[in-house]
């Protein structure tokens, strides 16, 4: 990876953090597949690292967590039976904790959609907080467990239960269309949170976010991560330009200025040198 100038890496960082594909960024920027995949995974754990050790003692008021849908290698109906359960194969959820008024995103984990990968999550998005705080995740059942390990007492947390529903028209394209919402239910769980702020909205759409920007969330295409590790590298990346780096339509400043971390606005230049 020392060959690449900084121009280059730059190059196709900005290929990837725009929803190209591997191959797509190959092409684009004239190098071939493995250069690319390299760069990503040497630039993702760059990009982890850096967060993890900047993203602390955040004083956040208002979290909202929700989890989006991927998969690696296939999707879970044709994993085969020997390798179904395991990380690496099948369906795979990213779980996110966005901050409603900075629009940071606070924690992240790739895994499963299970109890073991929700209590690493919660404890982690716990461990970055200062002071208490109001949380809204969706229904869930596993986050009534979670939440209490990782914050115990000390939250005001509520659920946001929404209920769906299929139209005759929906059913014959269910595949391709997302099912009818009906209504929604605010039901507080622990403590006193504030009525008007149960909301998942922020983090819904941070959902869109992700699959406009990286390839491996894009429905219905070939663009899949064939490795776990690599999604993981792909979906540090993108929270790296996402925080430090995308000035935010309506903050007009980006997320990680928004919470006092920086003072400055990133370049992919920036993030390119976290490697050296």
């Amino acid at each position: 990876m020392n060959r690449l100038s900084l121009e280059k890496r730059t190059q196709i960082l900005k290929c990837l953090v725009e929803g190209n594909s591997i191959r797509a960024t190959a092409r684009i920027c004239d190098v071939v597949k493995n250069t690319v995949i390299k760069l990503l995974c040497e630039v993702g754990e760059a990009c982890s690292k850096y967060q993890d050790e900047h993203l602390r003692n955040l004083s956040c008021k208002r979290i909202q967590c929700d989890e989006i849908w991927s998969f690696v290698h296939s999707k879970e109906k044709n994993v085969p039976a020997e390798k179904r359960g395991q990380v690496g194969w099948g369906d795979h959820y990213t779980w996110t904790g966005l901050c409603a008024d900075t629009k940071l995103m606070v924690s992240w984990m790739v895994g499963k959609r299970d109890y073991p990968t929700a209590t690493v999550f919660m404890n982690d998005l716990a461990s970055r907080l200062t002071g208490r705080i109001q949380l809204t995740t969706d229904g869930h059942n596993v986050y009534l467990n979670v939440v209490d390990e990782g914050f115990g007492l000390d939250i005001d947390y509520a659920m946001l239960i929404k209920l769906y529903g299929d139209s005759s028209e929906q059913k014959v394209e269910k595949r391709y269309s997302p099912a009818k919402y009906v209504s929604s239910e605010k039901k507080v769980i622990r403590g006193n949170p504030d009525p008007k702020y149960i909301s998942t909205s922020y983090v819904e759409r941070n959902n869109l976010t992700m699959r406009m920007g990286m390839r491996r969330f894009t429905r219905l295409t070939n663009g899949f991560s064939k490795k776990a590790e690599n999604l993981a590298h792909a979906v540090s990346l993108h929270f790296m330009y996402y925080n430090f780096v995308r000035i935010h339509q309506s903050l007009r400043v980006t997320p990680a200025m928004e919470a006092g971390i920086t003072d400055r606005l990133w370049t992919l230049e920036d993030v390119a040198r976290l490697i050296e």
